[in-house]
């Protein structure tokens, strides 16, 4: 399974190196749940434990709400970062963080940032609306962003290496079930970080 993920992630890289958008990879993002899904192709290879937003679901400026809905990767930041860098105004300090570092609560290890293709998550893009790594990993499957969607760093890192540029991303208010087919394609990795 690790070959075979790894095989996958040279050529998802080599992918999001090109001009052309990634519509192999989809990611699905229930927030009930507060997982992620990752599909190949429509064949779910992996899920993960995020953290959204702890006061809304929307999109409203400075609502600090998870936006719903059709988004897709704009950006892609961190390309060669070491696992818990901090990234401020999407660039890399110098410092580095472990997991759940004592009162901090920066942006770390890699940025997928996200464009809204609807009009209820127009505003994403502008509001800095990314999946990220967080240095507080406790919180990691409970509403604790500010509207962003995080994740561990090393389950950021790996769903960074996978996705290219123009991945589709889908935000639900619903189980991942609605949305995912929950079987496991081929050399599946859907129990990645479970918790």
């Amino acid at each position: 399974m690790t070959r075979r993920l790894l095989f996958i992630a040279a050529v998802a890289l080599l992918v999001s190196s090109c001009v052309a958008p990634d519509t192999r990879h989809r990611i699905v993002v229930s927030i009930p749940e507060q997982r992620l899904a990752l599909l190949d192709n429509g064949a779910l290879i992996a899920t993960y434990p995020v953290s959204t937003s702890k006061f809304a679901i929307g999109d409203a400026p400075g609502s600090r709400g998870t936006p719903l809905g059709e988004l897709e990767i704009a950006k892609k930041i961190g390309d060669g970062a070491t696992l818990g860098t901090v990234f401020k105004n999407r660039r890399p300090t110098g410092e580095i963080l472990v997991p759940d570092a004592p009162g901090r609560d920066p942006i770390v290890s890699r940025i997928l940032w996200l464009r809204g293709l609807e009009a209820q998550n127009a505003n994403a893009y502008g509001r800095y609306i990314y999946i990220h790594g967080t240095a507080e990993e406790r919180n990691i499957g409970k509403r604790a962003s500010y509207g962003c969607i995080r994740m561990r760093s090393r389950d950021v890192m790996q769903l960074y290496d996978i996705v290219g540029y123009g991945a589709k991303v889908t935000i639900l208010d619903a189980p991942l079930s609605a949305a995912v087919p929950m079987a496991p394609g081929p050399g599946a990795t859907s129990a990645v970080s479970s918790q």
